[in-house]
C-alpha cells in the first residue's frame, strides 16, 4: 500500500499568519477595521506595533506611528 504525502498548502499558512494577526491586534485593542487593514499589510512591523501598546501607547496612534512611508 502506497502512502500518499501531503503536499504544504502555503495559502493555507498564509491564512492562518492573517488570522493570528487579526486576532492579536484585537486582542491589544484595535477596532475590527484597523486590525484588518495592518494584519493585511506585511509593511507594518506588527512586533514594534505591540510594543508601543505594551508600553502605554493607543493602538490607533501606535498604527500611525509604525506606518510605511507613502512610496515605499
Amino acid at each position: 500500500m502506497a502512502t500518499i504525502k501531503r503536499q504544504p498548502d502555503p495559502s493555507a499558512d498564509k491564512r492562518r499568519i492573517l488570522t493570528w494577526r487579526v486576532e492579536r491586534l484585537r486582542e491589544v485593542g484595535c477596532s475590527g477595521p484597523l486590525a484588518d487593514a495592518i494584519a493585511r499589510d506585511r509593511r507594518y512591523d506588527l512586533h514594534a506595533l505591540l510594543e508601543l501598546v505594551d508600553r502605554g501607547c493607543p493602538p490607533e496612534l501606535a498604527a500611525r506611528i509604525v506606518a510605511p512611508l507613502e512610496g515605499s
